[in-house]
């Protein structure tokens, strides 16, 4: 078997048991949170009885590993339940949050990975320089500020007294798509920033580490310019350290919006998870805990299959 095949296929493979081992794990940590979805329906003030009763018609009161595993098997049929307190197809309800939780996540991506990779590569033309020491002060500023912090600044500031944007982001289908755009720009703008020094950085670092390289020197010595030595020559062969970084961040975008979309009251993937965590709504929890985790576990196996495919020696072997 070709080594890349073989290497892929073992990617792939150990995905999916993370997948499991992940499914596993939020299924176990909702079980240990104290109460259920029945004493979140009915309230403190719920006779034992009446707690009973609906502890039995939700299927609560049946072993765990059962419900779990009754649950696993759905998910692999593409049938996520249905929520406990509104009874409502989960996927459905799923479909249209997910669709806007990637939509800013994509619009997040599209400006900060081609900012940071520039940036990047503007540092190290300009290394110990003005330039670098300013993109990199600027950027780890950011980085250390909270996302929530960022967001009502900019609430404040631009939405507010400029009167720039919309301070909620809220969207729907019949909006336009200018409209769309407009809402989601501060939402936006803070995920940039978030992810933005990270990505910068670790495109510097991986260009650095490039240029130590003996065909670099070499390049140096035909009389190239910097700027080629660095686009032509150190930036290709850093490629796959980049796709990592990217692909861990482009997974933070699509996970880790938690935070941003509750500040905006964005409706989308966090939003819905934060909502139905307060009422104890397992399966919501659960469905999307599992695609939370798909989401981050697959964007790391493409950035590893990249890096796989980038090497020359599995690609050329002798």
């Amino acid at each position: 078997m070709h080594p890349i095949i073989k290497l892929v296929s073992q990617r792939l493979a150990l995905g999916l048991l993370l997948l499991f081992g992940a499914s596993a794990l939020i299924f176990g940590l909702t079980e240990a949170l104290p109460g259920d979805a029945a004493q979140a329906v009915l309230g403190q003030a719920a006779t034992p009885e009446a707690l009973a009763n609906l502890r039995e018609e939700m299927g609560l009161n049946r072993p765990a590993l059962t419900r779990y595993f009754e649950w696993l098997g759905g998910i692999l049929q593409g049938d996520l339940g249905q929520s406990l307190t509104n009874k409502l197809d989960i996927a459905d309800s799923i479909g249209n949050r997910l669709g806007n939780t990637l939509f800013l996540a994509f619009w997040a991506a599209l400006v900060s990975v081609p900012l940071a990779i520039f940036l990047g590569l503007l540092a190290v033309r300009y290394r110990n320089r003005w330039p670098d020491k300013l993109i990199s002060g600027v950027t780890l500023t950011t980085i250390s500020i909270p996302e929530f912090l960022i967001g009502y600044v900019l609430v404040y500031f631009v939405a507010v007294k400029l009167g720039m944007f919309s301070p909620l982001a809220m969207i729907n289908d019949s909006m336009s798509f200018w409209q769309k755009l407009n809402s989601i720009a501060l939402p936006v703008i803070v995920l940039t920033l978030v992810v933005l020094a990270h990505m910068m950085r670790m495109t510097r670092a991986a260009i650095l580490n490039v240029m130590q390289s003996a065909y670099v020197e070499t390049a140096e010595l035909k009389g190239l310019s910097n700027f080629q030595v660095i686009y032509r020559h150190a930036f290709p062969n850093a490629i796959a350290p980049i796709v990592n970084v990217v692909m861990i961040n482009l997974a933070y975008l699509v996970v880790g919006v938690v935070v941003v979309e509750v500040v905006f009251v964005y409706p989308g993937m966090g939003q819905y998870l934060v909502d139905h965590v307060t009422k104890r709504d397992v399966p919501v929890v659960l469905a999307c805990g599992v695609i939370f985790a798909a989401i981050y576990i697959g964007l790391n196996m493409i950035a590893d299959i990249v890096a796989i495919l980038a090497n020359p020696r599995l690609r050329h072997p002798k």
